[in-house]
């Protein structure tokens, strides 16, 4: 069993545009639980999901069992898939017969050093299905892009 829960969702009004992150970070064991959000006035989709994944990490204090759950694909296979080939490349990816840049570096590079440090196991949960946590998350996230509109 994971010492902590982190239910994570980020979201923008636009694609770029203002957008928000969330997380609650909860430990089973006891029921405590914090939650945290943000945003910011120009920005993507997928920025504020990772932003939601490093901000919940960053508040570990020790190594930690995390069970991360999001309804980010790009979040999910980003750390089970893709970051080791990006980083063997140098944090570039084929784009085509050409080598580019991963987009959001600083974020995935900040995200890596977090998963350095804690165990973490990925699970997807379905945006928008009745998911109690997730359907928090998202409120949140939404929340906190509303004043940048």
């Amino acid at each position: 069993m994971p010492d902590v829960h982190l239910f994570t969702d980020g979201g923008c009004s636009g694609n770029p545009g203002p957008g928000g992150w969330a997380f609650i970070l909860r430990h089973p064991e006891s029921g405590k639980e914090c939650e945290d959000s943000g945003g910011e006035p120009d920005t993507t989709n997928n920025r504020m999901e990772l932003t939601a994944v490093v901000r919940g990490l960053s508040t570990l204090t020790r190594p930690t069992s995390v069970e991360l759950f999001t309804d980010s694909v790009y979040v999910g296979k980003g750390i089970s898939e893709w970051m080791p080939k990006w980083k063997a490349n140098g944090w570039r990816r084929k784009e085509g017969k050409k080598w580019t840049a991963v987009k959001n570096e600083d974020l995935w590079r900040e995200l890596d050093a977090l998963l350095a440090n804690h165990q973490v196991k990925y699970t997807r949960v379905a945006g928008h299905s009745g998911h109690p946590e997730n359907d928090r998350v998202d409120e949140l996230a939404v929340a906190a892009y509303q004043k940048y509109l």
